[in-house]
Formats: C-alpha cells, structure tokens, sequence
C-alpha cells in the first residue's frame, strides 16, 4: 500500500472538493477495506474530513456493505440515517431520511480495490452531480495506483 499517495493525493482532492461555501462535498470520509481479507481483520478510518466517524460507527457501516442488502436496508453515518436510492457498479448513492435541510441531504459510497469511500453532500440533483464528478476524480486516482 502506498500510503504517502494515498495522503497526497486525499490533501489534494479535499483542498478542492470539501468546504462550506461553494465546494460540491460537505464531508468525506476514506476507510481501509480489503473484501477479500480474514475477516478478523478491521477495516479502519484511513482519512476523514468534515466528519468525526467512530471505529464502531464504520464497522456498521461495512457491516452494511458486507451484507450486500442495499436495496432493502437502511446505514447511518453519524447520527444521520440514509436510504439506498441507486446502485451501480461499484458505486451507490443514498438520501438522507432524518435531515433539517429542506433541500436535502445524500451520499455517493464508492468501492475501489483498497477503499470505501464515503462523500457527503448537501442538496438535490444539481449537488448530486457536482458531488458525483468530485468522488470519481478521487477515486480513480486511486485506481490508478491499484488502490
């Protein structure tokens, strides 16, 4: 794993992407994740910015993904609850269920061989989008590097 690509690379895409004022993601969130790995093996908070995940609150979360009902299930991320809304390859996207935001709340969940990504945004379609293009730029920076 190439952990000093991984962190360059996370400063870079957050630095553009994650803020409070006309920034496509409110929240972001990288977790280390090997499917295929024993399964006492952990996965772990490699980064996160705009959000203070706990270790238990990510192993629900992968439990959630582990279990592969995404259809017919609910996940939270912090104290909000979120609904799978579309499933893609490799890729989901989700709506929040308990927001205060009249515009709304979603999160884009990527999985790339080494990585759950997690990216959080405020608003609907347009927010949606924009969040969209930031998430996949990252990712496939990681894919780039088999990661």
């Amino acid at each position: 794993m190439d952990w000093t690509f991984v962190r360059k690379a996370w400063d870079k895409w957050i630095s553009t992407s994650i803020g409070s004022s006309g920034e496509p993601l409110k929240a972001a969130l990288l977790i280390n994740y090997d499917p295929t790995g024993p399964s006492r093996l952990l996965s772990t908070i490699a980064e996160q910015e705009g959000i203070r995940a706990k270790p238990i609150e990510v192993n629900q979360f992968v439990d959630f993904i582990k279990r592969n009902n995404l259809q017919s299930e609910s996940f939270f991320i912090g104290q909000n609850q979120y609904l799978v809304t579309s499933i893609h390859d490799g890729w989901f996207c989700a709506r929040c269920m308990n927001t205060s935001h009249p515009a709304g709340e979603g999160a884009i969940v990527m999985q790339t061989t080494s990585f759950i990504l997690v990216a959080l945004y405020d608003g609907s379609i347009g927010s949606a989008s924009r969040a969209m293009v930031d998430v996949d730029q990252f990712a496939w920076q990681l894919c780039r590097k088999n990661l």
